[in-house]
């Protein structure tokens, strides 16, 4: 073993002791931390797209199941929405960088030194996958409920401070879904109106909200929307 082989081995006994897992086959996770274009260039006849294929679907039942459990009064489309907040690309990529996978990910040449976010967060669904194969669910359990719980957490928490941008970006990850602010109605003089907003998901409401201006009637609802949600705002 030359000395390039030996500083991966040992880079890769310190990232099995930072996630608590000692994989039983190595080679698993040596394949979760292989890119395509490394593969090609040196002819490897592995890569990481299948277990990320594997691994997309995993984070996805444990996800499914960790939100039914948690929240019993969520509706279907509540949970379906929050699920896809805690999957995105920039998260599971923020997740990725966190762990030290954009120094471990093996790149061709082209790439090196230039993992996009994109590639990252795959390496995150890829080592999921890779995970389930070397023990099962458990493992995987153990690794992905503390950065949900987290990830959760910091989501409700957070204080958005434009309300219609947040709630779009949480529904447009189904483009089905489309939101439509309707006015409902204004009271009062000319010159100190209020003005009542219902934030419409299709035909259903989702929020209302009330406001000296349209646009602040239509933040507030998109608010309460988010709040219904489980955020808090």
């Amino acid at each position: 073993m030359n000395e390039a082989e030996l500083a991966r081995t040992k880079d890769l006994l310190e990232f099995q002791r930072r996630i608590g897992y000692e994989f039983s086959d190595p080679a698993l996770l040596e394949e979760a931390l292989t890119h395509s274009s490394y593969a090609h260039e040196r002819g490897v006849p592995f890569w990481n797209e299948r277990l990320e294929f594997l691994g997309d679907a995993v984070l996805e039942v444990l996800i499914s199941e960790e939100l039914f459990r948690a929240r019993p009064d969520a509706s279907e489309g509540q949970m379906t929405r929050e699920r896809a907040s805690l999957v995105r690309e920039e998260v599971l990529s923020a997740w990725g960088h966190s762990l030290g996978l954009d120094g471990l990910l093996l790149l061709g040449m082209g790439q090196r030194g230039s993992a996009s976010e994109n590639m990252i967060g795959d390496a995150v669904e890829a080592l999921i996958g890779a995970l389930y194969l070397d023990g099962g669910l458990e493992p995987v359990r153990a690794f992905i409920l503390p950065y949900l719980e987290q990830e959760a957490s910091n989501q409700r928490r957070r204080h958005f401070k434009d309300y219609k941008t947040t709630l779009q970006e949480i529904i447009q990850h189904n483009p089905e879904e489309r939101l439509d602010y309707v006015l409902k109605g204004e009271s009062g003089p000319d010159h100190d109106k209020v003005f009542q907003v219902e934030v419409r998901l299709h035909s259903n409401v989702i929020g209302s909200g009330r406001g000296r201006s349209k646009k602040e009637a239509e933040q507030q609802a998109a608010r309460e929307a988010l709040r219904l949600m489980g955020y808090d705002g």
